[in-house]
């Protein structure tokens, strides 16, 4: 059913652990890192990229101030949610407010490139209306997220720093076994930008 699911990218998040390390003007979605397929991009570029083509909408939840994320995100399609602030709750439910007649959404995090896109294919082939699609590595669970169209309510009645994972006890969870280190890896400092597993 990834016919109708958008994937919202996630990159509000200012990075202040990776500011504190990498100094206050670095932005970490614009860092430069090396992908699995080799490429030297931008984190946010390698984001994008490893998004699947099937997806009907790609729609990037950021905050005004990064103009660069934002033309990045344009040029590969997406659509931009503006918002003031940078918690991950009112995000999430910006990004699902602008799409919610879609039959669901992959929650995707601005900050972790390495994910391989036959992982992101996996988890989108689970989604269904009444379950949550998660990518599981080593027993743990990974990003993106995919949420079926009867979490739309609960998605965008999110706010503040929570996430989306109370909503994990209110329906089916589809754990999908990977074999992909990149659903546990974001860059949160710098020498995260360096992709050891691969």
């Amino acid at each position: 059913m990834s016919e109708s699911i958008g994937a919202i990218i996630l990159a509000a998040g200012q990075g202040s652990r990776f500011r504190q390390v990498a100094g206050d003007e670095k932005d970490k979605l614009l860092a430069d890192c090396t992908g699995r397929d080799g490429a030297v991009r931008s984190v946010i570029e390698h984001v994008l990229v490893n998004l699947p083509a099937t997806l009907e909408k790609r729609l990037l939840v950021t905050t005004a101030d990064r103009p660069q994320v934002i033309r990045m995100a344009k040029a590969y399609g997406c659509d931009i949610v503006l918002i003031e602030t940078t918690g991950i709750g009112d995000s999430i439910a910006a990004g699902v407010a602008a799409c919610e007649q879609l039959g669901g959404w992959l929650m995707v995090l601005g900050d972790m490139p390495f994910i391989l896109p036959s992982t992101i294919e996996q988890v989108l082939a689970q989604v269904a209306d009444d379950c949550i699609s998660v990518p599981v590595q080593d027993g743990e669970y990974g990003h993106p997220v995919g949420f079926g169209r009867s979490f739309g309510p609960g998605l965008m009645a999110l706010s503040g720093d929570r996430g989306a994972k109370p909503l994990f006890a209110q329906g089916r969870v589809v754990e999908v076994a990977v074999d992909d280190p990149g659903v546990l890896w974001d860059v949160d400092v710098p020498e995260k930008l360096v992709f050891t597993f691969a």
